[in-house]
């Protein structure tokens, strides 16, 4: 490991560790940001997959600051550090062992289908004289509201674009209208 790295990088960066001992942030940023690209050297040895690679680095980079304090300034930093890193992605390994076992990969699982109960409203609003009644009956802001809320089942974005009407003011004719259709519903 040492040869990928030439004398003054390993200078600097135990230098830069044994200032971070000491609180000096400045170093300690410079050293985090320093070795990011020789952590993910390390780590991918044991990840081929980017995002666990990169979760593994950070990883590392939480476990540098827990135990930073460990490091022995007078030692090698790019050895303690590859220590570091290699029983981290190993661990990491480990982890995603004990969960692959315990889960199932099932690339229909997520494939929704659609309720024969969806649509409902529509098709009741459809086959519902004294519905239409009712809902033709409402003020124009509140009638336009629930055809494009609840009828079209338009998003609220939508149908602000589609109307002209701010989203604020489309909940509160569809609450509005619900709240005077169900008054009329039950008096009829």
């Amino acid at each position: 490991m040492a040869s990928d790295h030439d004398a003054v990088t390993e200078q600097n960066w135990s230098r830069w560790m044994a200032a971070a001992q000491d609180g000096d942030r400045a170093a300690y940023e410079r050293l985090l940001r320093d070795i990011v690209p020789f952590l993910r050297a390390v780590v991918s040895r044991f990840h081929r997959a980017p995002d666990r690679r990169e979760d593994v680095v950070q990883d590392i980079l939480l476990t540098v600051h827990r135990v930073r304090q460990t490091y022995d300034p007078s030692r090698p930093f790019t050895h303690w550090l590859a220590t570091l890193a290699r029983r981290r992605a190993i661990d990491a390994l480990r982890r995603s062992g004990r969960t692959d076992k315990a889960e199932i990969f099932d690339e229909f699982a997520y494939e929704t289908f659609s309720d024969p109960a969806a649509n409902k409203e529509l098709e009741a609003y459809e086959s519902d004289p004294g519905l239409q009644s009712a809902i033709a009956g409402l003020p124009e802001g509140q009638r336009e509201a629930i055809e494009l809320l609840k009828l079209r089942e338009l998003s609220l974005v939508e149908a602000s674009a589609l109307s002209g009407k701010s989203v604020s003011a489309l909940k509160v004719n569809v609450h509005r209208a619900i709240k005077s259709l169900r008054l009329r519903l039950k008096g009829e």
